[in-house]
């Protein structure tokens, strides 16, 4: 599901059982995050689904990447593992106001 930056943001702040997850390649990540963020990069391939498969489906997974494009793509690979909740930061950390902070 794709969400607005504000509508990300307000889920995430009222959700309790939250991950977010950046699915950029390590130095886009270590280029700067949004804080808490996990980062399993999506150009892994079977990699990439090995740990997807690894993580708790009982989670609402907050997903994001440079523009949006690999992170909804990220969120139907994670639907199609069985991961319900996954949440696609529209315009990516591109069009992120918030804080950027040190992985």
């Amino acid at each position: 599901m794709n969400l607005t930056q504000e509508d990300w943001i307000s889920q995430l702040e009222a959700d309790e059982n939250a991950v977010i997850l950046d699915v950029r390649t390590e130095d886009e990540y270590n280029d700067g995050i949004i804080t808490n963020a996990i980062n399993i990069d999506i150009h892994l391939g079977q990699g990439f689904v090995n740990e997807i498969e690894t993580l708790d489906k009982s989670k609402n997974y907050y997903v994001y990447c440079r523009s949006g494009a690999r992170s909804a793509k990220a969120c139907e690979v994670m639907n199609e593992l069985g991961i319900e909740n996954a949440y696609n930061l529209t315009g990516g950390i591109l069009a992120w106001n918030g804080d950027i902070v040190a992985p």
